[in-house]
């Protein structure tokens, strides 16, 4: 029985790497795509409601009326930049999305301001809940604070102080994201989605190519065995694999400013693990499939679950427990927690292991398997 030689080894290696090298593709893939990938799902997946256009019906115009409106574009969360005078107006606005709110001030605002009875009646596009809740809630607030005011203002004038005190007062602090910006949450989720959709996609292609283009049969025909084969042509991709981590955590860090508040090193033994994880399943879906457009296929059923169930998006907690269950198949389920972790919490290891575990489990598995399934022939 052959031993395991190097020389063999190293001849695999650098065909592959000449491979790489000369499928121009392939090269764009392993550095255009995970820039891309990171730039577009970056700007593009943004949950923070902020700006939205508004449309305002004054019908008062008086400087009570203007002063309102100044505080409805102070809350951040609406501008209300187009202004009409009538309601079938308002009702072509949000029909048509050119705005998603409007605000109705009645004729006699100042009065009823006076009077300690005022109403004004927004109305918000609900096509889209999570607009509608951060809307709902901002201009609760609003209202809560202008009436606050107005009441002190009304005590004042009668020379009675101190009686808007709130008999509650409940402060709230924001650990690890007080800006709460969607940015420093997708950003860092982005690097294992991105790690696993791009190398699991070029790792697939790497063995169907070969039975593809009729060369598997030119490697069955010489010495070199199994193990050699399966590890010439994984090395390559463990080197794009770390190129590619490379380019997005530049990317996220000085591009996009998130700065990971743990350690980088951490990080990067970490990903190494995941990094493996999906190297195995994507060697994995080239053992099975018989073409290219197959692996192309198994590689995309890979990937919408991973961004349903995997907490990508959605958060986990909130889904049903057979859907939980599903997710907790996903090697980027607990990779994701590993680097959000890391990125917003600035922890350790001491409170990442169960995660690290999971994923280690996961790397020893899948590659075992692979490998068993990887065979050096055409079945």
């Amino acid at each position: 029985m052959l031993r395991f030689s190097w020389t063999r080894f190293l001849a695999v290696l650098k065909k592959e790497f000449i491979h790489i090298r000369r499928d121009r593709a392939s090269l764009i893939m392993a550095v255009a795509m995970p820039l891309g990938m990171l730039l577009l799902f970056g700007y593009a997946v943004n949950t923070d409601v902020e700006h939205l256009p508004t449309v305002v019906w004054d019908q008062s115009q008086t400087q009570e009326s203007r002063d309102f409106v100044s505080s409805v574009r102070n809350t951040q969360y609406m501008d209300p930049d187009y202004y009409v005078s009538g309601y079938k107006q308002i009702e072509s606005y949000l029909d048509s999305g050119k705005a998603r709110a409007a605000v109705i001030i009645p004729p006699d605002f100042g009065k009823q301001l006076q009077e300690q009875q005022a109403s004004v009646q927004v109305l918000v596009d609900g096509s889209d809940p999570t607009i509608a809740r951060a809307v709902t809630s901002a201009v609760q607030m609003l209202g809560f604070d202008k009436s606050l005011k107005l009441q002190s203002q009304r005590l004042a004038s009668m020379g009675i102080s101190g009686g808007t005190t709130l008999p509650l007062d409940i402060e709230t602090r924001v650990w690890y994201n007080p800006d709460m910006k969607s940015r420093n949450f997708n950003i860092p989720a982005l690097i294992g989605l991105i790690l696993q959709n791009v190398i699991a996609m070029l790792t697939s292609f790497s063995i169907v190519r070969e039975k593809e283009r009729g060369t598997m049969e030119q490697l069955i025909v010489t010495p070199i065995r199994s193990l050699e084969l399966l590890l010439g042509k994984l090395l390559p991709f463990v080197l794009i694999g770390f190129v590619s981590l490379s380019l997005i955590l530049v990317t996220g860090i000085f591009w996009f400013g998130v700065m990971p508040m743990g350690s980088i090193p951490l990080l990067v033994l970490l990903s190494t693990i995941f990094l493996f994880t999906i190297l195995a399943i994507g060697l994995l879906i080239s053992s099975i499939a018989k073409t290219q457009l197959q692996a192309m296929q198994m590689t995309f059923i890979l990937i919408l679950p991973s961004i349903l169930l995997s907490g990508f998006v959605f958060p986990r907690e909130t889904m049903p427990k057979l859907l939980q269950l599903m997710g907790g198949l996903l090697p980027l389920t607990y990779f994701l927690e590993i680097v959000r972790g890391i990125f917003l919490k600035g922890v350790g290891l001491q409170f990442l292991w169960q995660d690290t575990l999971a994923l280690c489990l996961f790397a020893v598995i899948l590659l075992a398997v692979a490998s068993k399934k990887f065979k050096k022939n055409l079945d």
